[in-house]
């Protein structure tokens, strides 16, 4: 039996929050898994990334580091030269090498050909949403297993082509919901299974995004519905995901309102803002703006790469051209009966989230502040880091940056429950769900907490957000058992019907 080996620092989203943890080299025990040492001899496992941006960087780092001992990075996949070559070269100062990687590169329309001339047992999928299915799909007939970065897919037609894949080739698909592996969620997960405050009836969740991290949905791909599936699938299947595990039960209706209120050339005329910069990069003094110049690696795969696709990854938040929402409100019911009422905002002042469940014994309260505040530094820029903020830069301290969990049980004063220490970004939760997308089959034990997810988890959690999409677009409620996606149900949990409970049908 092996303790897990100190990971090293794992790239992150440049304007999401970098916690504590992120710059935690151990967690705690009760939450890292423990792997048995790979038997002697024993073939690496060969894998190809497929979408080269800046979320590949995890994966990247993770092949070429600490789990390059069961796994090699053998073909890179990807519509952009340029990006390629910056995680080749990257590749080959991790691996030691004098030079790049050298390693194969192919475009997505030879993806099948690179499965197979490259022998290649797992794609990871890092795509623009929209692609995830038939990339998926694609690699499955090909031969290989796949990893694949939320949300599993972005519509309907995507869930089922994922579905067929699976049953025609047997193979796997793990879904990186790195989320669960947070140790403030898992508590949580461990409290509600634990019968602590009884039966669930609701929960509530609201989740605010910053005015830099949620702003840069807006600057990007994700701006495009049809690319992202909007936030209600590309950022709340997270969420979703977390409230269908803490649950461990399947959505049956969905309703959803909201609408694009703050972002958008609409709203900033409305609010005077006057004439805008169609790009960040080159302005000067806009804290709303993101410049590539200043981050070396968005330099380099995004603005050093437009000559190959035109693409820009620092469009202007307030132009014409965005087709999703910024505030969002979702009523879901659960078919065991629980309800859930989840908001997400992108343009708060403050990042984090609140998650209230409420049981027939009491009451659980988890509250997350991942940033506190959106500071400026002398130069007017957005400071992603406010712990690390210098000379000069106000700190947060009416808001600090934290984690509480707290129980009540009817008759009961309230208590903290203690939250481990966890490794990594989001959380605490990457690189452990590292650990278990290179390790599982060397893992000590089952998982307690059943924090891998596969396909079926990918397909719960889009499941709401395509419903509430539709729910958005016709101002009608939605059952999920009429998007036509299967058995959703994971196992031993009863259907409304034969429970005697929950919604309508």
């Amino acid at each position: 039996m092996t303790e897990p080996t100190a990971p090293r620092t794992l790239d992150q989203n440049p304007t999401a929050p970098r916690p504590a943890s992120a710059r935690a080299t151990q967690g705690d025990p009760s939450v890292v898994p423990v792997f048995a040492p790979p038997p002697p001899g024993r073939r690496r496992r060969r894998y190809a990334v497929v979408g080269t941006g800046h979320r590949a960087g995890m994966y990247v780092g993770a092949v070429t580091g600490d789990h390059a001992d069961v796994a090699e990075l053998v073909a890179w996949c990807d519509t952009n030269p340029a990006r390629m070559a910056y995680y080749d070269a990257e590749a080959g100062t991790a691996l030691g090498l004098a030079g790049p990687a050298a390693l194969p590169r192919y475009g997505p329309d030879d993806l099948e050909r690179l499965v197979v001339d490259e022998r290649v047992d797992v794609v990871v999928v890092t795509t623009p949403d929209a692609t995830h299915a038939s990339l998926v799909a694609r690699a499955l007939d090909a031969g290989a297993d796949v990893v694949v970065e939320k949300p599993l897919t972005t519509t309907v037609e995507g869930c089922r082509t994922v579905v067929r894949a699976v049953a025609r080739t047997g193979r796997d698909v793990v879904m990186t919901f790195n989320y669960r592996y947070a140790p403030r969620n898992s508590a949580l997960r461990e409290v509600v299974a634990s019968g602590e405050i009884g039966r669930v009836t609701s929960v509530h969740f609201e989740w605010a995004l910053d005015t830099v991290h949620g702003a840069d949905y807006f600057r990007r791909w994700h701006r495009d519905k049809a690319t992202s599936g909007g936030l209600l699938v590309h950022k709340a299947s997270h969420h979703f995901d977390l409230v269908n595990w803490w649950l461990d039960d399947v959505p049956a209706r969905v309703y959803a309102s909201g609408g694009l209120r703050f972002y958008g050339d609409t709203n900033a005329a409305e609010r005077g803002l006057g004439p805008r910069p169609e790009r960040g990069t080159g302005t000067v003094g806009d804290p709303w703006a993101l410049d590539l110049t200043h981050d070396p690696r968005l330099k380099a795969l995004y603005l050093d790469a437009e000559e190959h696709d035109g693409y820009r990854r620092d469009q202007d938040v307030f132009t014409s051209g965005i087709t999703i929402e910024d505030n969002m409100a979702v009523l879901v019911d659960y078919a065991g009966g629980a309800t859930l009422t989840y908001s997400l905002n992108a343009h708060s002042p403050w990042e984090g989230y609140r998650v209230t469940v409420n049981g027939t014994a009491g009451r659980a309260e988890l509250e997350v502040v991942e940033r506190g505040a959106v500071v400026l530094d002398g130069d007017g820029r957005a400071v992603l880091d406010p712990s690390a903020t210098p000379d000069g830069v106000r700190a947060e301290t009416a808001r600090p940056s934290g984690e509480r969990l707290r129980v009540q049980r009817h008759w009961e004063p309230a208590r903290e429950w203690p939250i481990p220490s966890g490794v990594g970004g989001h959380g605490g939760g990457d690189a452990i769900l590292l650990m278990d997308v290179f390790r599982r089959d060397l893992r000590e034990g089952p998982d307690p907490l059943g924090r891998a997810a596969g396909y079926r988890d990918g397909l719960r959690a889009v499941a709401v957000g395509i419903a509430a999409n539709r729910s958005m677009a016709t101002g009608l409620p939605v059952r999920v058992e009429d998007l036509g996606l299967g058995d959703l149900a994971p196992p031993d949990v009863p259907t409304a019907a034969a429970a005697g409970t929950g919604v309508t049908r």
